[in-house]
C-alpha cells in the first residue's frame, strides 16, 4: 500500500502552468485517501478555473498511477477554494487561449524541422536520422529529437545504449555521430511499453524540447510520430518550426495519409519545405536492377498536383536496412555510397532553405 509520502512526493513532480512551483507547493491538493491498491486525490480550484485545468487532473491522475503499488488512482477537482491563488500570475481564459498558441523558440536552436509522415512503417525515422547526418555534412551544427513517445527508435538507430545525465531539472543530450540527441528512449526499458495518456506525452514532449541543454544549433530536426495527433498539434502550435517534411512511399494508401498531414500542417500555418518518397524502388542485391514493387513517382506526383517542393527518392535496399538495424547509419558507414547520396541530396535542398531563411533574417533585422 502507498503512503501518504509516497503520493505528496509524486504529486510535488506536477508544475501548474505559468509557476515554477508544484501542485502541493500551492496548496492545491486538499484531500488524499488511500485504500488498499486504491488512491483518491482531491485537487482543490476556483470553479471559474476548473475547465482550464482540467489537463491538470489528468496528469496527477496519470503520475499517482505510477507509484508503486497503486492499481486504481482518481484525482478530482473541487471548488471549495472561494479565493484564485492564481491572479493575476495565471491569465484568464482567454489571455490563455493566447499564450498556448504563442510560438516558442527554443534557446541556442536556430531553426527546427519537423519529419512527419500520415502513416507508420514508411521508414521516416531511418529518413531523420541520415537526413539529420546528411546535413551535419553540409557543415551545420545538427541535433535530432525523438517525438515519438510510444514508439521511440533513435537509440537503435544511432546505436546508442548509455543514458543521460542530468544537472537539477536539465537532461544533457547524448553526443552521436556528431549529432546532439534526445529521446524517451534513453529513459526507459527498450521492451517496456510507455502506456501514457495525451497530457503525460504533451508534457514529455515539451520537457524534451525546453529542458534539455541542447547548446548552439544551426538546426534541430524533430522524428514525429505518425499521424495527425496531440504530438504534432503541440509541436505546430507551440514551437516555431521552420516547416515540416513529408514522408511517404508510393504506393496510393500510403500517400493519401501523407497528404491528411500534409493538411494538417497547412492549416496550422507551417510551411511545407516538401516531400519524400521513401522506398520508391527495391534495387536488387544480385542483378542491381530497380523493381518498382510499391508502384512508382507517386509522391512526385503528388508533390506537383499540390505546388510543393519533391525533395527526392530514397530506394529499398538491403544496406540501409543493416547499417541501421546495426546503429550505424548509412551516411556515416557507406558516405560515398549512392544511398547515402540520396539523404545527403535531400540535405542539401533542406540546407538551402534554412540558409534562405537566416539571411532573409538578418537582413529584415538591419533594415
Amino acid at each position: 500500500m502507498a503512503s501518504q509520502k509516497q503520493v505528496l512526493d509524486q504529486l510535488k513532480k506536477i508544475k501548474v502552468p505559468y509557476f515554477d512551483s508544484d501542485i502541493v507547493s500551492l496548496g492545491l491538493v486538499n484531500g488524499i485517501h488511500i485504500e488498499g491498491d486504491k488512491v483518491i486525490v482531491s485537487i482543490a480550484v476556483p470553479a471559474q478555473r476548473a475547465e482550464e485545468l482540467e489537463e491538470l487532473r489528468v496528469v496527477a491522475q496519470s503520475f499517482l498511477m505510477e507509484i508503486e503499488g497503486v492499481n486504481s488512482a482518481l484525482a478530482v477537482l473541487t471548488e471549495e477554494r472561494k479565493t484564485d491563488p492564481f491572479t493575476p500570475l495565471l491569465p484568464s481564459k482567454p489571455a490563455m487561449r493566447r499564450a498556448e498558441i504563442e510560438k516558442k523558440r527554443i534557446s541556442g536552436i536556430d531553426s527546427i524541422i519537423a519529419v512527419a509522415s500520415g502513416k507508420g512503417g514508411v521508414g521516416k525515422s531511418t529518413i531523420s536520422v541520415n537526413l539529420a547526418l546528411g546535413l551535419k555534412k553540409t557543415g551545420l551544427r545538427v541535433g535530432i529529437l525523438d517525438a515519438d513517445i510510444h514508439g521511440p527508435s533513435l537509440p537503435h538507430l544511432l546505436g546508442i545504449t548509455q543514458k543521460p545525465t542530468a544537472e537539477g531539472r536539465i537532461l544533457n543530450p547524448i553526443l552521436s555521430h556528431g549529432l546532439t540527441v534526445m529521446s524517451i528512449g534513453f529513459l526507459i526499458q527498450e521492451e517496456k511499453p510507455i502506456i501514457w495518456r495525451a497530457p503525460m506525452v504533451t508534457s514529455a514532449l515539451k520537457q524534451m524540447l525546453s529542458e534539455v541543454a541542447w547548446g548552439k544549433l544551426d538546426v534541430l530536426v524533430v522524428d514525429m510520430p505518425p499521424g495527425t495527433g496531440d504530438v504534432q498539434l503541440t509541436m505546430a502550435q507551440q514551437v516555431s518550426l521552420e516547416g515540416a517534411i513529408i514522408v511517404s512511399t508510393p504506393q496510393d494508401i500510403a500517400l493519401i495519409d501523407a497528404l491528411k498531414s500534409l493538411n494538417m500542417f497547412k492549416k496550422v500555418k507551417i510551411p511545407i519545405l516538401g516531400i519524400v518518397e521513401n522506398m520508391s524502388s527495391f534495387i536488387c542485391p544480385k542483378c542491381g536492377e530497380p523493381s518498382e514493387i510499391f508502384g512508382q513517382g507517386g509522391a512526385r506526383a503528388a508533390s506537383e498536383r499540390l505546388g510543393v517542393a519533391f525533395l527526392g527518392e530514397v530506394p529499398l535496399h538491403i544496406d540501409i536496412r543493416t547499417y541501421s538495424d546495426a546503429g550505424n547509419p548509412v551516411v556515416e558507414s557507406k558516405p560515398n555510397g549512392v544511398h547515402a547520396q540520396c539523404y545527403v541530396n535531400i540535405a542539401r535542398k533542406i540546407a538551402e532553405h534554412l540558409n534562405d531563411s537566416t539571411a532573409e533574417k538578418v537582413k529584415t533585422t538591419f533594415e
